[in-house]
């Protein structure tokens, strides 16, 4: 009897075998656009063809003017979606920027009050090209079949090869390899594609543009190591941005004057600031005392917090330090959203949470999974992981302890590719990525000037997820429709 026993605790806890799913699809009209749209999940198997994971999608294809279904689908542009984290699934770009759909916040990107809803988006993608939104192993509603298959997908090398051998599949199950083909990813999303640029082209998978939304490609821009001054000279221009919106620095300037002014601080900030801090303790106390005078200037920070942090300002610490007076936090990902933190702990240096990704959550998950399941016919008990899923650290490669950086990458396939162009979206209120990080990288790619024009930079007066705020997602996507359609 306890034989029998032991063997059926034994077949339970053995891991259920993975059937491919038959996709969801189902018509629909918005904005004037007819489409179709196809949910599931995509198996990806080992090298004895058995399915080791499934990774969640959702596609839409517009409806040809002529009526005629999906009749001439392989002309039409076809982009990939994905956001960053690592962690997050596409919920960002999907319901806030590209698809027909999109969570109603207020205009200035602030949470509604519940309940949230839904509205046609006014500005998507869809108009321009075909949409596929890819949820990574981890992330949204996909799943690998056990925990030791899934942390093969969970590192930068796992991560770019699953996604590609996603791809690859869409193209050959939707007759699609003849189409005109893009990314856009989004934070590290922007790391993956670049990763996937260099690692597709080596598949016979060639790219007419890539997307990169708020991008990170060189990690050594973001990463606040001692030793590495990088990061405190590319945030100093997103600091200054941020100082002048709370009116603590700048005489509040907007539109071409806050343009012209950050251009100031990114010449000081790449010029004498750089230069002090490349001196160390050998700086000369009059230039250090100069230097003071110009952050106090830009950041809105007193001068002795300054010297004490001795002249390196850590991103946590400005978020928590700039609004210190009025017990305010600042958002990393849009630093325009104020934060209530717990002020209790006394003279913290690190905000309790990120009061712009907080703003997000609710809205975006609940709608989220009210829409996939009430609209797009998708029914499934599985949690829609948003951060949570991915159980184990990052698996960053050979780059671990170093900097990660896949701008390498990016630069290997335009050298065998030269006709694909990139464009490349930043917010002045980033502080999770910011514009001049971005900047220093495209200009230290080492790229051959036959493709450094294939390069075009927008910035935005928003922050990480520029679309929340209405003005910035409706010129970002005139700006991407230009650059797809080749009217830019």
């Amino acid at each position: 009897m306890e034989d029998a026993e032991k063997k059926a605790k034994d077949e339970q806890k053995k891991p259920k075998e993975l059937m491919e799913e038959t996709p969801v699809v189902t018509l629909h009209e918005s904005n004037g656009i007819k489409y179709t749209v196809t949910t599931g999940r995509m198996p990806l198997r080992n090298e004895e063809d058995e399915i080791v994971a499934q990774m969640f999608y959702v596609a839409y294809e517009r409806e040809s003017e002529s009526g005629k279904g999906k009749e001439g689908a392989a002309k039409r542009p076809l982009m990939f979606s994905f956001n960053g984290g690592p962690g997050s699934p596409s919920i960002w770009l999907h319901m806030g920027a590209l698809g027909p759909k999109r969570v109603k916040m207020l205009d200035d990107g602030n949470m509604p009050p519940p309940p949230y809803e839904l509205e046609d988006n006014e500005a998507t993608w869809l108009e321009f090209t075909d949409l596929v939104f890819i949820d990574p192993i981890g992330t949204g509603f996909s799943r690998a079949k056990t925990q030791e298959e899934a942390e093969k997908f969970w590192g930068v090398k796992g991560d770019i090869e699953s996604v590609g051998e996603f791809i690859r599949l869409y193209l050959t199950r939707n007759n699609r390899w003849m189409s005109p083909l893009y990314l856009v990813g989004e934070s590290y999303g922007t790391t993956r594609a670049a990763g996937l640029s260099g690692h597709l082209i080596e598949r016979g998978i060639g790219f007419n543009g890539i997307v990169l939304v708020s991008s990170i490609l060189n990690f050594q821009t973001a990463r606040f190591n001692k030793g590495n001054d990088l990061p405190y000279v590319l945030f100093l221009p997103t600091y200054a941005a941020t100082a002048n919106y709370h009116g603590k620095a700048g005489g509040s300037k907007t539109g071409t004057d806050l343009s012209e002014w950050l251009r100031e601080v990114c010449r000081f900030a790449g010029g004498r600031y750089a230069t002090a801090l490349a001196q160390g303790d050998a700086l000369e106390p009059k230039e250090r005392q100069g230097v003071l005078s110009q952050l106090v200037k830009y950041t809105g920070l007193s001068k002795t917090y300054l010297d004490h942090c001795d002249l390196r300002i850590n991103i946590h610490a400005f978020c928590k330090e700039l609004l210190r007076d009025e017990r305010r936090t600042v958002g990393r990902l849009d630093s325009r959203i104020k934060g209530i933190d717990d002020w209790t702990k006394g003279y913290t240096e690190r905000p309790e949470h990120d009061p712009s990704m907080s703003i997000l959550m609710p809205p975006y998950n609940s709608a989220f999974c009210h829409y996939v399941r009430t609209e797009l016919g998708y029914e499934s008990d599985l949690a829609y992981e948003v951060f949570k899923g991915i159980k184990k650290p990052w698996d960053w490669g050979s780059a671990g302890d170093g900097h990660p950086d896949t701008s390498e990458s990016l630069r290997s396939a335009m050298a065998k590719n030269p006709y694909m162009k990139v464009f490349v979206a930043s917010g002045y209120f980033d502080l999770a990525t910011p514009f001049f990080a971005t900047e220093y990288t495209i200009s230290h790619m080492g790229l051959d000037p036959a493709v450094r024009g294939n390069f075009t930079c927008s910035e935005y007066e928003a922050g990480h997820m520029m679309y929340i705020n209405v003005p910035s997602l409706k010129q970002l996507r005139d700006d991407v429709k230009a650059f797809v359609t080749g009217k830019n």
